[in-house]
């Protein structure tokens, strides 16, 4: 599957957006990826997924004994990619605004796993995970993500294996371009939800 494709099917899902956008970073971007609508069609699901569990196959082999993911925008990607690799699968809470294990998850000391994100931005959430896999004793092999929305310049300490990479400018709220600042803001990322 090409880079053009899988962003065809963000596309023809309607879930690659125009207009005005407040990201989870505070910048603002006039174009949005909401994985959460590709995440309602579940043969656009198991298509992307599908090719994300091959890409690991074919970089990784067999290795990976778990596939990890972080709650919540992630869980059903990170599912559907263990399903077609074969794999356990278990995702990560945050508790005490730490990414941790819960609900009877527990991986052996010293599993190698692999870590499945749905859009990787700045990186931020992508870096707790591996934090968070280290911290239970485990080794991450790799990140893999259906689309580095960061164009390839989240900083990660393990190799990044997106579907599709993606560069979307973004500026600051006190520096828009004129055709951001004509229309009204919408904030539709989840971090930061009570």
């Amino acid at each position: 599957m090409t880079e053009d494709e899988v962003l065809g099917v963000f596309e023809a899902c309607g879930a690659l957006l125009r207009g005005h956008f407040v990201l989870s970073s505070g910048r603002h971007a006039d174009t949005y990826l909401n994985k959460s609508i590709v995440s309602q069609y579940p043969q656009a699901t198991t298509r992307l997924c599908r090719v994300l569990a091959e890409k690991i196959r074919d970089t990784l082999g067999e290795r990976p004994q778990y596939v990890i993911s972080p709650a919540m925008g992630a869980i059903i990607f990170g599912f559907e990619t263990a399903r077609h690799f074969d794999r356990p699968f278990m995702f990560l809470e945050r508790v005490r605004g730490e990414f941790t294990f819960r609900r009877g998850f527990h991986l052996p000391q010293g599993a190698e796993v692999v870590i499945v994100e749905d859009i990787v931005s700045t990186g931020l959430s992508s870096r707790e995970a591996i934090t968070a896999v280290r911290r239970a004793g485990a080794k991450p092999l790799a990140l893999a993500c259906l689309v580095d929305r960061s164009g390839g310049t989240a900083a990660l300490d393990i190799p990044m294996m997106p579907l599709a990479r993606l560069s979307i400018e973004s500026w600051p709220a006190d520096h828009l371009p004129p055709h951001l600042a004509a229309l009204p803001a919408v904030k539709p990322g989840s971090r930061g939800l009570q």
